[in-house]
């Protein structure tokens, strides 16, 4: 019965011309960049100095509890433009420490009313921060959870080491789904080995389609590139229009939002770029015209706005606000901004 109802409360009627009398159930899936959730003690092998009392950032106790909050009320709030009270039903994250983070991250109230568990596996990165994936457990079912390590080519350094891709089965609205989140490697690091990571991540997807062609895979996270560059529109196939998507493909609709919006999820030098994206199989798309959403299928996106996450004055007004900034703490929340895509399923009379 408690599950009946938590379902009745996702139920949004979402009028479409062709098919007023109907109802829809929605679904939001998101991802957000943490900015460095990090605990106040060492992990041993890991260079998390900075983020110890003693570090450069002087991170105590009452630093990470106001990061542990924000973040939280900004992971709830994330899709409750059109799930109010509900929210995402799985939230991709990246720049996690450690499962004692994610603990107590999902124990923080905004969280923990709504149930909230996470899925991590313990990654390389020398820093000491991994991918994960918050889900509420009323809305998506885990079945398999592993990460696939990020392999360095032939013409890479061999001891590279860096996040690999935390892929995550399981079922959501009765259907076989699969979410593969990312943090490809940083800009310093050159284009060549975000190509190679968006390669790794395109032959994740095609394992997950070779093993069930119904399976509906997401490939989200922080790119370190933008839409538009080499490592998502070719190496992972990320096209720009449905009628573009090949079944090769995947459709990624943040390629829009920045080339014709002019917006993204952060700013350099007073520029927006849009590192964070969530792609998706073909089986998740209606061609144009149509609107049959008999199976889980592909609504809208949005970057997540909400005034609290922006500065209000002085020299980066209107950029998102950071924990810290030139060494001075802002109690902020992220240097990125999230983003949400919307998903519907046609109710069963």
């Amino acid at each position: 019965m408690k599950h009946k109802i938590l379902f009745i409360a996702l139920m949004l009627a979402v009028v479409l011309p062709a098919s007023a009398q109907k109802r829809y159930s929605v679904y939001a899936v998101g991802f957000y960049n943490l900015e460095n959730l990090f605990d106040t003690c060492h992990d041993e092998g890991k260079r998390d100095f900075d983020f110890l009392p003693t570090g450069s950032y002087r991170w105590n106790g009452l630093k990470y509890g106001r990061k542990l909050h924000n973040m939280a009320r900004a992971l709830s709030d994330m899709g409750t433009n059109v799930l109010p009270g509900v929210g995402c039903a799985v939230i991709g994250l990246s720049e996690v420490e450690n499962d004692k983070a994610l603990t107590d991250l999902c124990a923080q109230p905004a969280l923990k009313a709504r149930g909230y568990q996470f899925c991590h596996v313990e990654g390389p990165d020398r820093r000491g921060i991994d991918c994960a994936l918050l889900y509420n457990p009323t809305l998506f079912k885990v079945k398999n959870v592993k990460l696939v390590p990020y392999v360095p080519s032939a013409k890479q350094d061999s001891s590279f080491k860096t996040r690999g891709f935390l892929t995550v089965s399981g079922e959501m609205a009765g259907e076989p789904v699969a979410f593969i989140v990312c943090h490809l490697p940083s800009r310093f690091s050159g284009s060549y080995y975000r190509e190679v990571g968006a390669a790794q991540a395109k032959a994740v997807k095609d394992s997950l389609l070779r093993d069930n062609k119904h399976c509906k895979v997401f490939v989200m996270g922080d790119m370190n590139d933008d839409p538009t560059n080499k490592s998502m529109y070719e190496a992972l196939g990320g096209k720009e229009e449905i009628d573009k998507v090949g079944t090769d493909d995947m459709y990624n609709p943040w390629y829009n939002i920045l080339v014709k919006q002019g917006t993204g999820t952060l700013m350099y030098q007073g520029r927006w770029n849009l590192f964070d994206q969530i792609l998706m199989t073909p089986n998740l798309l209606n061609p144009k015209g149509s609107k049959d959403y008999r199976t889980l299928k592909y609504w809208k996106n949005e970057i997540q706005r909400m005034p609290y996450l922006f500065q209000t004055e002085g020299k980066y007004k209107g950029s998102p606000k950071r924990t810290t900034a030139g060494g001075v703490w802002l109690d902020g929340f992220s240097d990125h901004l999230p983003v949400c895509v919307y998903l519907v399923k046609e109710q069963k009379k």
